[in-house]
């Protein structure tokens, strides 16, 4: 491979990691033909860019952007990897959970997902349990909005009529 093609190719791979931060590093060699379409049919259905890449042009990209704790995550660019681009962070996780225990592969070398870095298979569970932003938020509406709830449920109740009540004493002294 010339120097330009090189070049060309760790500068789609910088774009692609600017573009979707979080990424996974799966190892899929050994998967036949019918089991490599069923796992990039599934990451195409689930919005997951399945890649096969070259250790040491993903290395030198990832290096040029100089991102902040995906340095350990280089340390398992050996062998055959292929890299799982999301944007959601519990998506890729999910599915080679699913696919690993009908295949085998792809097996989960290490994650770098919301700026944290993930090594090894043994992190499968806790990338699965990883919330998305919008889960996040869901929590946090449900949490502040129970509250208020509680209070209207309160005055809803055979409790609501003892309230009115009292109200009703009160503005009449």
């Amino acid at each position: 491979m010339r120097k330009e093609e090189k070049a060309q190719i760790i500068s789609q791979i910088s774009a692609q990691l600017e573009a979707t931060p979080d990424f996974y590093i799966v190892d899929i060699a050994g998967l036949n033909a019918a089991n490599t379409s069923t796992l990039r049919r599934a990451c195409f259905e689930k919005d997951i860019k399945l890649v096969v890449v070259k250790n040491t042009l993903f290395t030198k990209a990832v290096e040029a952007l100089n991102i902040e704790g995906a340095e350990t995550i280089l340390e398992v660019m050996a062998g055959s990897s292929a890299v799982m681009y999301t944007s959601t962070p519990n998506g890729p996780a999910k599915l080679i959970k699913e696919i690993g225990e009908k295949f085998g592969k792809p097996v989960l070398k290490g994650a770098f997902v919301q700026g944290c870095s993930y090594v090894g298979a043994d992190k499968l569970n806790a990338l699965c349990n990883i919330k998305s932003r919008e889960e996040l938020i869901a929590d946090i509406v449900a949490l502040l909005q129970s509250p208020a709830r509680n209070v209207i449920s309160a005055l809803q109740n055979s409790g609501g009529s003892c309230i009115a009540g009292l109200a009703k004493t009160l503005s009449e002294k």
